[in-house]
């Protein structure tokens, strides 16, 4: 009897270990399925990869149920006509797989290019001491890996266990996010303080993308009205000017802090006719929609820089009030 049930016992779990299994076939074959998702579940991973791909931005790639999976859920449930609860349900699932035949995940060997990129090993909390850096790169190529395929840290990782991620040839698992085809020219660009969130537009006032956005707080509240892009810089340097006043920063003197992904407006920054106002990337991407900002808009670097390829001089900015909430401003 108790060898039965130490039987069935090691039944159960080994087939629970398999079945929460994450890899390249698993994750492409999940199905919908009704209930609460597991923790790091690979219905929720393939649905956010197929959201990235529709450019209704989940943010990063996780596997865990969120709120800015939800917010990114409803869009897409109201873009296509679903009733827009943010909750996957089988006839949104039905729809979302039907915007992509591609696998979601693929495979990536690691290049020559990227184990000697250059990276930036420790980097400051205090922005001051940032201002002493030659480059604000990535940390690591797992951290510039991870960026690269909008995924989290930890779900690469346990997309493949044990791997070396700083050896040349290496093949990893990693989400197919392209977004095929030429990107879309957005007429207007909707930011949403209430929920969050950037809204591409085209001159219809068709829905072209959704990101998750940090916008403003109540201290540094984001602006209300209309602006226009002015230009956008890629790779910008950060200036900072004492009359911001940031909370913790001690300096009466102004200071420039390097380019680089990890720099305060991350990769791109998108610049308004509002002075020193823009929308821009992040060095923290798991901490966009959940954390507020210092008045600008801040989006994942890889967002912001899909947004820059769509927006030219010109393009208006409607900022929809409704709660202020919230990034740095920066001087151009």
């Amino acid at each position: 009897m108790f060898r039965l049930l130490l039987a069935l016992t090691c039944a159960l779990v080994c087939g629970a270990t398999q079945a929460a299994k994450l890899d390249l076939d698993g994750v492409d074959r999940a199905q919908f399925s009704e209930g609460e998702p597991k923790d790091v579940d690979p219905m929720l991973i393939k649905a956010q990869i197929l959201l990235d791909r529709a450019r209704f931005s989940p943010g990063l790639i996780d596997g865990r149920l969120s709120d800015n999976f939800t917010k990114a859920v409803a869009a897409f449930q109201a873009t296509n006509g679903l009733a827009s609860d943010g909750k996957l349900t089988r006839e949104t699932w039905d729809k979302l797989a039907a915007t992509s035949v591609a696998p979601v995940l693929t495979t990536y060997e690691v290049t020559r290019k990227d184990v000697r990129s250059r990276f930036t090993r420790r980097i400051p909390t205090r922005m001051e001491r940032m201002a002493r850096l030659k480059r604000l790169g990535y940390r690591n190529l797992r951290e510039q890996l991870a960026e690269r395929f909008h995924v989290s840290q930890q779900l690469l990782t346990m997309l493949n266990p044990g791997a070396r991620f700083n050896k040349m040839g290496t093949s990893l698992t990693v989400p197919y996010v392209g977004r095929s085809g030429q990107p879309p020219v957005a007429a207007s660009i909707e930011v949403d303080k209430a929920s969050r969130q950037i809204r591409v537009l085209d001159p219809s006032s068709n829905v072209l993308a959704v990101y998750p956005a940090s916008i403003g707080s109540e201290e540094k509240p984001a602006p209300s009205g209309l602006a226009e892009v002015r230009h956008v810089v890629h790779n910008p340097t950060y200036y900072y000017d004492p009359k911001f006043a940031f909370k913790g920063i001690k300096t009466k003197r102004p200071f420039t802090i390097a380019a680089g992904p990890n720099n305060p407006v991350g990769s791109v920054w998108i610049d308004l006719s509002i002075e020193s106002y823009g929308i821009h990337g992040t060095p923290d991407p798991g901490k966009i929609g959940t954390t507020f900002s210092h008045g600008c808009i801040r989006l994942t670097n890889w967002d912001a820089e899909d947004l820059a390829t769509m927006v030219k001089p010109g393009v208006k900015v409607d900022f929809k009030d409704d709660a202020a909430q919230g990034e740095n401003k920066r001087s151009p």
